[in-house]
């Protein structure tokens, strides 16, 4: 009987191990979505009310201001969002959400004068404990879009009171752990000016790779180039063998973040060009941005639900290299994800036991299933089903 008692125990707590394994093995979804898409037309409009509660493990509401070293959210429809954000939690409790600080057009500038001093960054930090707490989200997200050499230690100060200040909130709060992630270049020249990653990958719960936006119209010389090319092309010589996924994942790890820690991101756009000439392949000379799309109204920029429109009467070539398709109609190209595509990168991701993958943004895909004849969230969905449970 005795021996019965035993087994059983040792069984229980055997499976209690592999449970505990498991849950710390699911990988995460992280989808950031966006504050502007609410004033998009129909069908590109997206309002937090769209958003599926089990779509994603983690959702991250971009972005959050700064305003006189205090938090603050410009968005006409605040009261909505935090109630969406409680009934959202309702449905799945497992669902985490996120407050995302910075993005692109905030830059560095928005971050200072408040990292300047040890006391605004103290009032910072005050204001976002009460915060998130009041509003129920489960964790910050700094978007610094980037720190440059003298800003890196302000970055690297900034996450460590932070994570101090969470720390201490959970002791004394009856309340899980804030998280703190961070929104990070997937550049190797910006990784190394702008993160102490050794001293980061102590401090962060995990880094959002912005592994996108590798080429674009800003390029000199201006020539063709896919946003998010999974592998180094072919053409690729010297410091473009850098602009692909698996070299910025494998730089970030070199540099000392653990793999379980890079969350790697997936773009729910395009990024197109107007061809300079009868050329078409990658590395084509282009004049200039691609057209701007009826939704998202800018130009060499293309969301996948206006991608979809696009590609009818479009000729497509998947890059084998690259792991990746381009569409070309008439003067125009534009380098995408598909299902094939995403469904790669979910499989890489999985190979090097990274943390889980991002996606910008969930309001980017086709979230209505109208756009694309395949269902909503056609391109979450794939990378979601490639997880497993999340």
């Amino acid at each position: 009987m005795g021996a019965t008692i035993m087994d059983q125990k040792s069984l229980w707590a055997g499976l209690a191990v592999l449970l505990i394994l498991q849950e710390g093995s699911a990988y995460k979804l992280v989808c950031y979505f966006t504050n502007w898409s609410q004033d998009r037309q129909e069908p590109g409009k997206f309002t937090p009310e769209n958003i599926d509660p089990f779509l994603c493990s983690h959702l991250i509401y971009s972005f959050a201001s700064i305003s006189n070293n205090k938090v603050v959210i410009k968005d006409k429809n605040g009261a909505m969002l935090y109630q969406t954000i409680d009934s959202l939690k309702a449905k799945n409790p497992k669902l985490k959400v996120l407050l995302s600080i910075g993005g692109y057009l905030f830059g560095s500038e928005g971050f200072h004068p408040m990292v300047d001093s040890s006391t605004s960054r103290l009032e910072f930090i005050n204001s976002v404990l009460v915060f998130l707490r009041n509003h129920n989200f489960d964790g910050l997200d700094i978007s610094w879009i980037y720190p440059d050499q003298k800003d890196n230690t302000h970055f690297t100060t900034l996450i460590h009171e932070l994570a101090e200040a969470f720390q201490k909130d959970f002791v004394k709060s009856t309340k899980e752990r804030l998280l703190l992630t961070a929104g990070v270049s997937a550049g190797r020249q910006m990784i190394d000016k702008s993160y102490q990653v050794m001293k980061l990958a102590k401090e962060l719960d995990f880094i959002n790779l912005l592994s996108f936006d590798f080429h674009g119209s800003w390029e000199k010389p201006l020539v063709t180039g896919h946003n998010s090319p999974l592998r180094k092309g072919q053409l690729d010589r010297r410091s473009s063998s850098y602009y692909n996924v698996e070299y910025a994942v494998g730089y970030w790890i070199h540099k000392g973040m653990p793999p379980e820690k890079v969350v790697m991101g997936i773009p729910m756009y395009g990024r197109s060009f107007t061809l300079a000439s009868a050329e078409s392949a990658v590395g084509a000379p282009a004049s200039g941005p691609g057209a701007a799309g009826p939704i998202t109204e800018s130009p060499g920029f293309l969301a996948y639900y206006e991608i979809c429109q696009f590609l009818k009467q479009a000729k497509v070539t998947r890059l084998q290299d690259q792991q990746v398709p381009y569409a070309v109609k008439g003067n125009q190209w534009v380098g995408y994800e598909d299902v094939e595509s995403v469904e790669a990168k979910a499989k890489f991701l999985k190979n090097l036991n990274l943390g889980g993958a991002m996606i910008w943004s969930i309001d980017m895909d086709d979230f209505t299933g109208k756009s694309c004849s395949q269902g909503p969230y056609p391109l979450v969905q794939a990378v979601k089903r490639n997880l497993g449970s999340l």
